[in-house]
């Protein structure tokens, strides 16, 4: 059995020390919340644990994150190594790496999966630091990942665990984008009649069986059309860092950039974006226009329409062509 200190009690970290203690080793948690912590404090957490220390921090990337690393700086010894298992970005692990280093303190980043069943399926890790610090946090690992041979790597040196966990999840946006689509297509047509049936069907001997398909079935199970939701899509940030990075480096990424934006798009009610596609139809084509009231004006591409082209003349022949007088109507 070994010590580890456990800052930030949420779904992900409450169930992650609840892992460890499974496994046998002693958990001390510090959470905010009163409800969730053994100490009352990051100072009474430090005196809890017996030097050398492990502290693994669990709280959302960015300032909570910044203050946490800080605090605990000026209360961990030489010798002691702090993880930070959030979605941070790899530049921030970088820093801290810096910042603790004088002080003799150890850092390891790890990027890590697994939800709210991690608790139960045990969680996939991506971690990067020094060997020699890697090794300190080495049995807290070895519960924490799932059973087998996979689920866990040391992926490289400071940062690389992020890095590694970033790309985890700008693949996971074009995964779900592409499931996402074709579930529409087929509920958009007449010929198939039962949609959760035929994603179920993909579960078994199709080359795109995985886990979040099997994900996508629970969810169709409990609402065959996906009624109860709004289509309405976060992003915790690493699918930017993603695209951010494949800039950084001169990596095409169509599609996870693409997934990117789509959940962008998911968040307007009414795309400024489309309303300029709008207008330019119209101008050009005489195209239909949708008021901001809902409703619509009959347009060039509606039968019984008589809206007309530019008047320009020209001494182009192709001049009656280009103003709708004859052949194919503009616009598109």
């Amino acid at each position: 059995m070994a010590q580890i200190g456990m800052v930030g009690l949420g779904r992900m970290g409450g169930n992650m020390a609840e892992r460890l203690r499974r496994g046998g080793h002693e958990v001390v948690g510090y959470d905010q919340s009163a409800a969730s912590r053994d100490v009352e404090s990051l100072e009474q957490l430090v005196q809890a644990l017996a030097a050398p220390r492990v502290v693994w921090v669990m709280v959302p990337a960015g300032e909570a994150t910044y203050t946490t690393v800080d605090a605990l700086a000026e209360l961990l010894e030489p010798g002691d190594v702090l993880v930070d298992g959030g979605n941070s970005r790899y530049t921030d692990d970088q820093r801290h790496a810096a910042e603790l280093a004088p002080r003799g303190i150890g850092f390891v980043d790890c990027g890590v999966s697994g939800g709210v069943w991690g608790l139960t399926e045990g969680y996939a890790l991506m971690c990067g630091g020094e060997q020699e610090h890697v090794a300190a946090v080495q049995p807290f690992f070895d519960v924490l990942k799932p059973e087998g041979d996979s689920g866990f790597v040391h992926a490289g040196k400071v940062g690389a665990g992020h890095f590694a966990k970033m790309v985890h999840n700008g693949i996971e946006y074009g995964l779900m984008q592409a499931y996402a689509e074709g579930w529409e297509l087929m509920e958009a047509t007449d010929v198939v009649t039962d949609v959760p049936a035929v994603v179920r069907s993909w579960q078994q001997g199709t080359v795109i069986r995985s886990w979040l398909l099997d994900l996508m079935v629970n969810a169709l199970d409990e609402d065959p059309h996906l009624e109860q939701l709004r289509g309405y899509a976060q992003d915790s940030g690493e699918g930017r860092w993603t695209v951010q990075a494949g800039v950084d480096h001169a990596v095409p990424l169509p599609v996870i950039t693409a997934a990117l934006y789509a959940r962008f798009a998911s968040r307007q009610d009414d795309s400024p974006a489309m309303k300029v596609v709008a207008a330019l139809r119209n101008q050009f084509g005489g195209h239909a226009v949708t008021a901001a009231a809902g409703s619509t004006d009959v347009g060039a591409d509606s039968p019984g329409a008589d809206a007309q082209a530019p008047s320009a003349e020209g001494n182009d022949p192709a001049d009656g062509l280009r103003r709708g007088e004859a052949g194919t109507p503009p616009g598109s």
